[in-house]
């Protein structure tokens, strides 16, 4: 069911630091440090799974805070993920975090009109274009390889690959469980509620 500016009733009940498994108390104390939106959003689905959870969230912290790409890509990343799965709280979790991290509005914008953005610089394109590539054909051509590789070095190429791979499962998750942003702004999305 629909309602106001929310998508689908949510699958999962939402669980507390009190209604988590026993087991997985010191992952959700951890996750309450970190996130902007609690308990809530794929942490809400992912510790069903107490093993999963720890080590997903494991990659998550690499991928969010130690991975070689600068941030500004790393999210850049997510939110092609987040529009390609058109993903509320992936978007509005990530948005004002990409912003943040330097990447320009009228890029991200760009991104969520789903347009090719504007404007981009060249590690920018490339980010763009391998993200883009990869999702809609599964592979990308050895030009775009060699050009990949010598703008952003080998191991920002491999991270720039799990950090978008690792999202689409994120937005798997939330769509799994038809998470829902916070009730009190705006969707992303609006389209998607059609």
């Amino acid at each position: 069911m629909t309602t106001g500016n929310q998508q689908k009733e949510k699958r999962f009940a939402q669980l507390t630091l009190d209604t988590v498994p026993p087991q997985s108390r010191g992952l959700a104390q951890e996750i309450l440090d970190i996130s902007s939106i609690g308990l809530g959003g794929p942490y809400n689905v992912m510790l069903r799974s107490p093993e999963f959870a720890a080590r997903i969230k494991h990659l998550l912290d690499y991928l969010r805070f130690g991975s070689s790409l600068p941030k500004r890509l790393n999210e850049f990343a997510i939110l092609i993920q987040a529009r390609i799965w058109t993903s509320q709280v992936e978007w509005f979790a990530h948005y004002p975090i990409a912003l943040k991290a330097g990447l320009p509005a009228s890029i991200a914008d760009d991104l969520k009109a789903n347009i090719r953005p504007r404007n981009m610089q060249p590690d920018e394109e490339v980010v763009y274009d391998v993200c883009m590539t990869m999702t809609k054909t599964h592979e990308i051509s050895d030009e775009l390889f060699e050009h990949a590789k010598a703008v952003l070095g080998e191991q920002q190429l491999v991270d720039l690959i799990a950090v978008s791979g690792t999202y689409v499962t994120i937005a798997m998750l939330l769509s799994l469980g038809n998470e829902p942003s916070p009730a009190d702004k705006p969707l992303p999305f609006p389209e998607k509620l059609r």
